[in-house]
């Protein structure tokens, strides 16, 4: 499935998920929702390094999971980009706390626990009769170093 992405010069895009109106909230939608936030991440062109951006959409993959298959209802999807940072922002209508733990003999439920591993920051607040649950990454500058031996991070670029 492919749409066209056209993202406001502001420093947001928001969407539902399901995208389609008439779809209801199912595990098939997060591949959907998944590659929207990395479209929107590449319009905005957020410097990341590739690894990074495969974190970026695990994140997303987990987060926007996590607010379809346990809250049984819609979510909406906040891309914000603030100086040096990018964040990722899943508000659903479940009052019920997000768990990074399980226990060691479930199948599941670590998803957030690799949100806690792979992104610089994660957290959830109380919204409305849900929450939202965000996590955040750090732009990555990436400047050549003077010999041509590699790149290194978190310069200013002059």
């Amino acid at each position: 499935m492919e749409w066209n992405v056209t993202v406001s010069p502001l420093s947001s895009a928001r969407f539902p998920v399901p995208l389609e109106w008439g779809a209801p909230p199912a595990p098939e939608a997060v591949p959907a929702a998944r590659w929207l936030v990395a479209a929107i991440v590449r319009e905005w062109g957020v410097p990341l390094a590739d690894d990074v951006f495969k974190d970026l959409e695990l994140c997303a993959s987990e987060v926007i999971a996590n607010a379809l298959l346990h809250t049984g209802g819609r979510c909406a999807v906040t891309v914000l980009r603030r100086p040096g940072r990018l964040r990722v922002e899943v508000t659903d209508r479940c009052p019920a706390l997000p768990r990074r733990e399980r226990g060691a003999e479930a199948t599941g439920g670590r998803g957030l626990l690799l949100v806690e591993a792979l992104a610089e920051a994660w957290g959830w607040y109380p919204e409305g009769p849900g929450k939202v649950v965000w996590f955040e990454f750090p732009e990555q500058h990436e400047v050549p170093c003077p010999h041509g031996w590699g790149t290194a991070l978190h310069l200013a670029v002059a």
